[in-house]
């Protein structure tokens, strides 16, 4: 999506900014990347890699590379990526009453989806592996509709 600011047309990019400092003399893009809690970034110098575009060639790369080693799906739709739940893993929550971790997802027509993963049939965690692997499943069904 190319947006004009002035003169200029920027890019956007999904978990890509500028950053533009003068007084440090800081030009170039930061990347950051989350998945599953955890956070992956870099900087990409203007200086470094050889100009504005450049930087941002790397930097969208760097991005791309780094979603596939992690097994996250690429897409510039936003994500929800807030968890209320102890477990830490949007979408998957453990139910300690009727011991079971509980899976929730929205298709990709806003429709919800819920099932659960016994913790006495499974063991707890084999139970939480294939709770996540469900909700993760789930979401790239709905990114890829």
């Amino acid at each position: 999506m190319a947006v004009k600011k002035g003169e200029q047309v920027l890019e956007k990019h999904k978990d890509i900014a500028r950053i533009d400092q003068e007084e440090k003399r800081t030009h170039g893009w930061y990347v950051r990347v989350r998945y599953f809690g955890k956070t992956h970034s870099k900087f990409f110098s203007d200086g470094k890699c050889g100009g504005r575009y450049s930087s941002l060639l790397a930097a969208v790369a760097w991005r791309d590379q780094t979603e596939k080693r992690l097994g996250k799906v690429r897409t510039d739709k936003h994500i929800v990526t807030v968890s209320n739940t102890t477990t830490g893993v949007v979408g998957v929550r453990l139910n300690d009453q009727l011991n079971r971790y509980e899976v929730s997802w929205v298709n990709a027509v806003g429709k919800q989806g819920k099932t659960s993963v016994s913790i006495r049939k499974h063991g707890k965690e084999a139970a939480f592996k294939r709770a996540c692997d469900i909700r993760q499943q789930k979401e790239s069904e709905r990114l890829q509709s």
